[in-house]
């Protein structure tokens, strides 16, 4: 539990264990795995908290190469002040959710990005 702050989590295991090694039905059985304790984790959200989930770079298990394999990754954000259905397009960067995070905790702008805070709070 944090009363007020960031928490970072990075599921390596689906590039390290899946994707680079082009395991489809262990890729699949880990988004199961991870959609079962998503399903537990968002009703202890408090009011004000913003669940983002994105990847930092793709790895589809399913292309012939081994390597990271997508150009473009999903951002998805959930929490009772989210509006339901919000298309944020193809973000220009990354850099994106870092100003998001920074616009979110009221801090000074970074270099580059555009904050899409605005577009995902009701």
């Amino acid at each position: 539990q944090v009363e007020r702050g960031l928490i970072f989590v990075n599921l390596v295991d689906f590039d390290t264990q899946f994707g680079h090694r082009n395991d489809t039905p262990g890729y699949a059985a880990n988004l199961e795995r991870f959609d079962v304790r998503l399903a537990g984790l968002l009703p202890r959200l408090a009011p004000g908290d913003l669940l983002v989930l994105t990847a930092d770079h793709g790895n589809d298990p399913t292309t012939p190469s081994t390597d990271h394999s997508r150009e473009y990754v999903p951002v998805m954000a959930y929490g009772a002040a989210v509006r339901a259905g919000v298309d944020l397009g193809t973000r220009a960067t990354f850099a994106d959710l870092g100003q998001t995070v920074v616009d979110l905790f009221g801090l000074e702008p970074l270099a580059h990005g555009t904050s899409f805070l605005g577009d995902l709070l009701s």
